[in-house]
């Protein structure tokens, strides 16, 4: 007979229209089945690591044609995590190999969806740098900003929400290709860090600003080459307004719209026609191919210490809520991670 064990979850209570509060998820404890059916390709992961990132507020609309699908109210929430393979019958994973893929907010998951998942070949960092600088968020700088950009030495790159988990990393690829840059964050402890931990050149705080536009031409006489987009709104509108002619900007996320009920329009577009500018949207599952040349190059640098990379981890499911609910008041220092399990 299979092990039947307790297994709490993390609900979504219902489609979130406006400013995501705790509140709108909710605790459930339910048993499971520590086994796989005779004849399926499924897996039984123990969570170990769950990845608290600014797409996952998109998912709690309600909402067709996206890119990913709506999170379904009364289920629980889904995400990129870290896991242990407890038991499986897909040829391709064993017993006791850890993944990287989507998984439940929850202490076990059965998964189906094997495609997705990627064994944890090296274990000489810690696991959870798979959530952020081995997982999904570094791949997405590596690929916005080296496949995006075209970035080339000497040239000036700005970006937004730099202290994040995206940022952090574009940032210090730029410095490594011999960029200047500069980034925004929220805080005068998060506007220190870039300079001191993660090297940008400068930074500023976008709060203390009055006019972006002139923050922008402060840092930047001359121009943007390079603005890698986290944030979007009044930040976009005002880099426009200070990019160079022929200058490229790659759209990985726009934070400070995801809460709004009717978001901000953009106002100086006309900049792309007379400045040349070309802007793209890009989503990382397009660059999953990337993903082991990625690793070659990123593990590597990680054990010399030429990249930093900091986590905000949260600790126990029951803290995954509020660790969400923060990332959108800035209250994470680095990639906010939720730990569930030592193993």
């Amino acid at each position: 007979m299979a092990e039947e064990v307790s297994n709490k979850q993390v609900i979504l209570k219902h489609y979130v229209t406006s400013n995501l509060k705790e509140s709108d998820m909710e605790f459930k404890s339910t048993t499971i089945k520590l086994n796989v059916p005779e004849g399926s390709n499924a897996m039984v992961l123990k969570n170990l690591f769950l990845s608290c990132d600014p797409y996952m507020r998109n998912r709690m609309k309600k909402f067709e044609g996206g890119y990913v699908e709506s999170f379904t109210p009364g289920s629980p929430i889904t995400g990129y995590g870290v896991a242990k393979v407890l038991e499986s019958g897909d040829s391709n994973f064993q017993k006791g190999d850890l993944v990287l893929g989507r998984t439940g907010w929850e202490e076990y998951s059965i998964v189906t969806a094997t495609p997705i998942l990627f064994k944890i070949r090296d274990k000489d960092v810690p696991i959870s740098y798979y959530t952020g600088i081995l997982g999904m968020p570094g791949l997405t700088a590596y690929a916005g900003f080296y496949e995006v950009c075209s970035p080339k030495k000497g040239e000036t790159v700005f970006v937004s929400a730099a202290s994040g988990a995206v940022g952090q990393l574009v940032g210090q690829f730029a410095k490594m290709l011999g960029c200047y840059v500069v980034g925004s964050a929220g805080s005068k402890e998060k506007v220190d860090r870039l300079k001191s931990t993660f090297g940008f050149d400068e930074a500023f705080n976008y709060k203390e600003e009055q006019d972006l536009d002139l923050a922008l031409k402060r840092h930047f006489p001359d121009g943007i080459d390079i603005y890698f987009e986290n944030v979007g709104g009044k930040m976009l509108d005002a880099v426009l307004l200070n990019m160079k002619i022929h200058g490229r900007i790659a759209v990985c996320g726009m934070i400070s719209q995801y809460n709004l009920e009717q978001t901000e329009g953009v106002h100086n577009l006309f900049c792309l026609i007379s400045k040349r500018i070309r802007m793209e949207g890009f989503l990382v599952f397009d660059y999953y191919h990337l993903y082991p040349k990625y690793l070659e190059m990123i593990i590597p640098q990680i054990m010399a210490g030429k990249v930093v990379y900091v986590e905000d981890v949260a600790e126990g499911l029951e803290s995954a809520p509020s660790a969400l609910v923060g990332l959108f008041s800035g209250r994470n220092i680095g990639k906010q991670v939720v730990m569930v399990s030592r193993e």
